[in-house]
């Protein structure tokens, strides 16, 4: 762990932190809906631990307590999970080592994990912020949903505190940085339009697949440009070794 706290630079550091933050309020949020909806403690607490998807949780959660059964709210987590798909063959890289490594860090895949490694180009780098992501978001996550499942009993009106905001709000403020790149831009105004466009008519989680289409007006990148990406990249990562390296000698 201490590792892959020297591998990375402050900001990421602190944005791992705030995003940790707010799935902390996103986690207390779910757990207190499914118990006080009516779900066993129990619950909350296996979905948190083996599916550890947000989106998915809640959807299933939603059919649930809205009077579907098992298969219904299982058929909802899975087409939601479906974008992880795309996701996984993004950061497959990030993923290497033996069997049981690769599976847990399958585990791990979320939209927030994703996000962070994309941001670096660098292969060690990328791979100490999925790793750090993924274990911090599954442990906060996790003890999240366990104390407001506890709590649930006692909230009332989850609703009225407005904490199913925070979620959307960690993902846009996670993407925002992205989006300089016209390429990327092109991509995510399209993708939001579909979404918004066939929300009405389609079942949940589908509009987030469609999006998808985006990517088909991306277009293709400049000449030169993942070599520009990469330079820039090696450059942040020596200046920041340069400062740590200094920041150790004044130790």
């Amino acid at each position: 762990m201490r590792s892959l706290l020297r591998t990375l630079e402050r900001a990421t550091l602190r944005d791992i932190a705030l995003v940790c933050l707010a799935d902390a309020l996103v986690g207390a949020s779910f757990g207190a809906i499914s118990v006080s909806g009516g779900l066993p403690l129990w619950v909350p607490i296996a979905l948190s631990v083996l599916v550890f998807a947000g989106g998915s949780q809640f959807a299933a959660v939603g059919v649930v307590l809205s009077g579907g059964g098992a298969l219904a709210a299982v058929a909802t987590g899975l087409v939601l999970n479906a974008r992880l798909l795309p996701f996984g063959f993004t950061v497959a890289d990030v993923l290497d080592g033996p069997l049981w490594r690769r599976l847990l860090g399958a585990q791990l895949l979320t939209d927030e994990t994703a996000a962070f490694a994309l941001r670096h180009n660098e292969p060690r780098r990328r791979r100490a912020a999925y790793w750090l992501c993924g274990i911090a978001l599954y442990v906060v996550w996790n003890v999240s949903v366990l104390l407001g499942a506890v709590a649930g009993g006692l909230i009332g009106d989850t609703d009225a505190f407005g904490l199913d905001t925070a979620f959307p709000a960690v993902l846009l403020a996670l993407v925002l940085p992205s989006l300089s790149d016209r390429r990327t831009r092109t991509a995510a105004v399209v993708g939001a339009v579909v979404a918004v466009a066939v929300t009405p008519y389609v079942p949940a989680g589908l509009p987030v697949l469609l999006a998808l289409v985006g990517l088909l007006f991306a277009g293709r990148p400049e000449p030169g440009e993942a070599a520009r990406r990469a330079a820039g990249e090696r450059a942040g990562a020596n200046e920041e070794n340069e400062k740590n390296e200094e920041m150790e000698a004044v130790r």
